[in-house]
């Protein structure tokens, strides 16, 4: 075991001016599961975050809403809290960034930096809303972009090319608070002088503190020139007011990652813990921040900088992450796909999305789809079809006929060591925020579990009582590769993990990996976790849809021309064909199913980590060897069959007449897993 490290990480903090939504919690939970990865390895991982509590909208909604911010923040924290509390995240303190302990750092930072040179001050022109008697913040107020063109886009930066700019620059520019046409006035403001500290910045960037992908972007940045940062907003604000400057606030955004700090503090202050071993320049503690794409200028610019130039330390690193979409697109409310976290929790259970996140996250800024038909099929094929199977199918032997107790032997000690031989690399999945591998190289190792029990099948066993020891053997053996399953899984499954070691009476923690069970006297089973009903994920949908006023087609529109020969019976309109999805597969594996005279059991891989378990009537023309690695056309959105053999999750497409004559897709084809058939 390595020695101990010290860790501090944050995740960015949500905005104080609504309730959390699914996007919120990919961040939330990518975090915890590296948190909850290094507490289980014996390290001291200390987990901040915060609600983002002041700027423009918060104060706006507070008006609206006849509150006052300092209301509404309480009211939307809260809601904040139990949301990721309901994801299961471990944060050690959830704070605000309106606190005592915000605007302290938040002085002494600008009060260094200003004491340093860093800090300049003029005035500027800028957007005001004549009708609302306000300065526009960057995001109320949209225009075209001024280097490509795009219309729609906010006042800092193009969604569509990444420019950065000032309001003023944006074409034809309109406030959305009012639909007035900006006026411009001018205004003394205070800016950071960013540009002090480019040379610390291009080396801090050229090492591992960014992604290659957020280091290429930098380099774009660093060759336009690093402008000065305006951090002071004009009254009306919600905010912190500027030392010594009446009517000039605090940006929102100089306050916001100092909130890490100040949350910190806070629990610093309740715990004892030494706040400046982990901030103080030179601290030999780890410091790592977990935010979205969208604002990593802030967290690999602004932040190391202001935190350089006022005598803290940097942090070792900034791990961003891409957005997530629903079934492809953005989400969205018209089509239920913009889903909140409580509207989730109020129909499914948290760890099928952690699961089903961790199976998708990877280390880079690619965007994270939920495909809300693979999520069903994921979950139930993985987590109940294989790992929970493990520990059900052999629990209930060891209960009934051994009074609860393993036996000790070395009763599949070849597969035992190639399960722990994976200790290392699992690890190293984690530790790389490639948690996709870690969960495919896991769900592998629960396919050879199963295969080890199909294989000796202690149900076929029990039947004669001369082969009762060998039944405990076989039994125990498949509950001590579950407990090394569950162990794998305990940063992403956390509630589960409790359960299995519940029902264990066994630690689940890394150390434990060295410790077999041996004869040992388990709990009596229960469902860890039950299947993913695909009428809740229908009523989650409906929960979150908005209707959106659709035109109509004209109540005279003309009837489709008739076909010219009537229609054979039995067929099916053009309409209901397009919704057949026909993808290709690559087949994983393949076995007999025990009782079936032409079934096989396929697994099947669809492209993007997709899995499918498929019963196919094809045994009578392929030996199960001589279809692993073969592809095959699948019809992907067939709803799942439940059979006596259990449940088919798709349709395999095959020709010919029958018999040793059924022919898949040609090997040589040139298809991949996931390409579309049409």
């Amino acid at each position: 075991m390595p020695a101990q490290r010290r860790i501090l990480i944050t995740s960015a903090l949500p905005y104080a001016n609504g309730p959390l939504h699914l996007g919120h919690m990919i961040e939330q939970i990518q975090t915890d599961i590296w948190v909850r990865f290094q507490r289980l390895r014996g390290h001291a991982c200390t987990y901040v975050c915060a609600s983002d509590a002041h700027g423009t909208p918060v104060m706006l909604r507070a008006e609206r809403e006849g509150l006052t911010p300092e209301q509404l923040i309480e009211r939307i924290q809260a809601s904040h809290r139990a949301d990721s509390a309901g994801f299961l995240v471990s944060c050690d303190n959830f704070y605000t960034t309106h606190s005592p302990e915000n605007r302290h750092f938040a002085e002494l930072i600008y009060t260094r930096l200003a004491a340093r040179g860093h800090i300049a001050r003029r005035s500027i022109e800028q957007a005001f809303d004549p009708e609302k008697g306000l300065f526009l913040p960057d995001r109320y107020i949209k225009g075209g972009c001024p280097r490509c063109g795009a219309a729609e886009q906010y006042g800092d930066s193009c969604e569509s090319c990444g420019a950065t700019y000032t309001p003023l620059d944006l074409k034809n520019p309109v406030s959305v608070l009012s639909g007035a046409t900006p006026v411009r006035r001018e205004s003394e403001h205070f800016f950071f002088r960013l540009g002090d500290f480019e040379a610390m910045l291009r080396e801090w960037t050229a090492g591992e503190g960014v992604q290659p992908e957020v280091a290429n972007k930098l380099q774009e940045w660093f060759s336009q020139g690093l402008n000065d940062w305006d951090i002071s907003r004009d009254a009306p604000y919600f905010g912190f007011q500027i030392p010594g400057e009446p009517g000039k606030y605090f940006y929102v955004w100089v306050d916001a990652p100092i909130g890490y700090m100040a949350s910190f503090r806070d629990l610093c202050n309740r715990t004892g813990e030494d706040f400046d071993s982990y901030w103080a320049e030179g601290s030999s503690t780890e410091l790592y921040h977990f935010i979205g794409k969208d604002i990593a200028y802030f967290h690999t610019l602004f932040w190391p900088a202001m935190l350089s130039g006022a005598g803290f330390r940097r942090p070792d690193a900034v791990f961003c992450h891409g957005f997530l979409t629903v079934n492809g697109q953005k989400m969205s409310k018209s089509r239920g796909t913009f889903i909140m976290a409580r509207t989730y929790l109020e129909h499914l259970d948290a760890e099928y999305f952690r699961y089903y996140i961790a199976a998708k996250l990877g280390a880079g800024l690619e965007d994270i789809d939920l495909n809300l038909e693979d999520f069903v099929l994921r979950v139930n094929s993985d987590l109940v079809g294989k790992v929970v199977n493990i520990a059900s199918r052999c629990a209930g032997f060891i209960t009934k006929r051994f009074e609860g107790r393993l036996a000790a032997g070395d009763e599949a000690a070849a597969l035992l060591a190639d399960f722990l031989a994976e200790r290392d690399t699992v690890a190293a999945y984690y530790e790389g925020r490639e948690y996709g591998k870690a969960i495919r190289l896991i769900m592998a190792l629960a396919d050879r579990a199963n295969q080890y029990i199909d294989h000796e099948k202690p149900w076929a066993l029990a039947k004669d009582p001369a082969q009762a020891a060998r039944v405990q053997a076989v039994c125990s053996a498949g509950i001590e590769l579950f407990r090394v399953l569950m162990i794998y899984l305990a940063p992403v499954l956390p509630a589960m993990a409790a359960k299995a070691a519940g029902f264990l009476r066994s630690e689940l923690d890394w150390a434990a990996l060295a410790r077999p069970l041996g004869a040992h006297t388990i709990d009596t089973f229960s469902p860890l976790m039950n299947r993913v009903d695909p009428e809740r994920v229908a009523a989650m949908v409906e929960a979150s849809r908005e209707d959106v006023a659709q035109g109509s087609a004209p109540a005279t529109a003309a009837a489709p021309v008739a076909a010219q020969h009537p229609p054979i019976a039995g067929t099916i309109g053009i309409e209901d064909f397009a919704k057949i999805d026909l993808r290709v597969a690559r087949i994983l594996a393949a076995e007999p199913v025990e009782g079936a005279d032409k079934l096989l059991a396929l697994t099947l891989d669809l492209g993007d980590d997709a899995r499918r378990n498929v019963f196919a009537g094809i045994k009578s023309a392929y030996a199960p060897a001589e279809l692993i690695g073969r592809l095959t056309v699948v019809v992907a959105n067939l709803a799942p069959r439940k059979m006596r053999f259990g449940t088919s999750e798709g349709m395999v497409l095959a020709a010919g007449p029958g018999g040793k004559d059924i022919f898949l897709l040609a090997p040589d084809s040139g298809a991949v897993p996931g390409m579309q058939v049409k």
